[in-house]
């Protein structure tokens, strides 16, 4: 080796010494674990970050990463343009390099929120503003301008308000377990709930009995909301449909509870007294003949198909039983002996 080749190396050498050593550090420091305060840590990725603003805010949510490293990464791995917006979860034993590569696929996270059936509006938005991965843009929004956020006329019928408390979107909503993105919008989450109860009650009303006393999907879907709120028993709410379909056919008040109930409002406290049933709503169907002018609570399919399918008998009365089943009459004799049997106790 001669001398010209002998100083080369000596300056090169350090070089590639060097080099291989920043090498090895940025391919350990991308792959080692990043430490977490817990065993997940979740990251909203808003629409137009950069490499720069998502490692600050990894940094914000407790997650220690060198901010330019990261930066320097996604541009040699060419994801600085490819990163996604959503919701996004660090799991323990993550590395800076997992989660870059997770949100250049936009592997979001998934959360879900559950509408039960027989919820009303009011319970359905406070399940929505306690969800944490929710984003909240409804606080300010009244029950009774609510519809007009929505992206379609769930009901062509809706008739106008007759109360200042009615909500014209009560019922509105299918009940169902939603799975979202972390960071969706709580009226993201009600625009497909809507729209599934629209697809659910066109089926329905298609394939109805003929000759109900319903003029609209909407008196359907209001007679539904009734059946889930008397009874969770599957082999009673056809029966108990029939019931309130004879006696719309009669012309007889449908004198059911809950309707009472969705009429007090805030005012309910548990038990309802003679004094309620005699005091007059839009809802109270002891004071009112006919459907009460919206849903009282959110409908499930076996509801909504009992509504439209109804049993077809003589009864117009019905009581539970306390045991989840319930009386039958076809007069008024015979219900006032089940009255006395399940409801006060006596013996026949």
């Amino acid at each position: 080796m001669n001398v010209l080749s002998k100083i080369l190396l000596f300056l090169i050498l350090p070089v590639i010494v060097a080099a291989t050593a920043a090498v090895g550090t940025a391919y350990y420091w991308a792959h080692r674990p990043l430490t977490l305060a817990a065993e997940r840590v979740d990251i909203l990725v808003p629409p137009g970050s950069t490499p720069a603003s998502i490692a600050k805010l990894i940094n914000q949510a407790g997650v220690a990463v060198n901010s330019q490293a990261f930066v320097v990464m996604a541009r040699l791995g060419e994801l600085d343009k490819t990163l996604k917006a959503g919701g996004y979860q660090i799991q323990r034993g993550d590395s800076a390099w997992v989660v870059l590569r997770r949100m250049a696929n936009g592997d979001v996270t998934q959360r879900q929120l559950t509408i039960v059936e027989g919820w009303n509006l009011k319970q359905i938005r406070s399940a929505l503003a306690q969800h944490p991965d929710i984003k909240q843009t409804l606080q300010q929004t009244p029950d009774a301008t609510l519809i007009a956020q929505l992206d379609q006329p769930i009901i062509e019928s809706i008739k106008g308000s007759p109360a200042d408390t009615l909500s014209l979107a009560e019922g509105l909503f299918f009940p169902d377990t939603y799975i979202f993105p972390i960071g969706t919008p709580d009226i993201e989450i009600l625009q497909r709930a809507a729209r599934a109860q629209q697809q659910v009650l066109n089926r329905a009303w298609e394939s109805r009995q003929p000759g109900l006393p319903l003029k609209s999907p909407y008196e359907a879907l209001i007679l539904a909301s009734i059946i889930e709120k008397e009874t969770g028993k599957t082999t009673d709410r056809a029966r108990i449909a029939g019931v309130f379909v004879n006696r719309l056919r009669l012309n007889m008040p449908l004198q059911t509870d809950p309707t009472v109930i969705y009429g007090m409002g805030d005012g309910y406290s548990g038990k309802i007294r003679k004094q309620d049933l005699q005091t007059d709503t839009p809802w109270n169907t002891y004071t009112r003949n006919g459907l009460p002018p919206t849903p009282i609570a959110s409908v499930g399919r076996a509801a909504l198909n009992a509504a439209l399918q109804p049993e077809k008998h003589q009864y117009l009365y019905f009581v539970s039983k306390g045991d989840g089943n319930s009386a039958f009459s076809s007069t008024l004799t015979e219900h006032n002996k089940n009255v006395s049997t399940y409801i006060l106790g006596r013996k026949p």
